[in-house]
């Protein structure tokens, strides 16, 4: 039954990205939140 879940899991997010309902909020290696493609540093004025 275990089985069943994972595969029933994996077929969810598989369908889930193919259709472009999953969205990656993280915009490179280090992670760091950027505004349209520019770094965003808190303490520039």
């Amino acid at each position: 039954m275990e089985i069943l879940f994972v595969l029933f899991l994996f077929l969810t997010l598989a369908s889930a990205s193919a259709l472009g309902w999953t969205v990656d909020s993280r915009d490179s290696a280090d992670w760091h939140p950027s505004d349209d493609g520019r770094r965003w540093h808190p303490d520039a004025c």
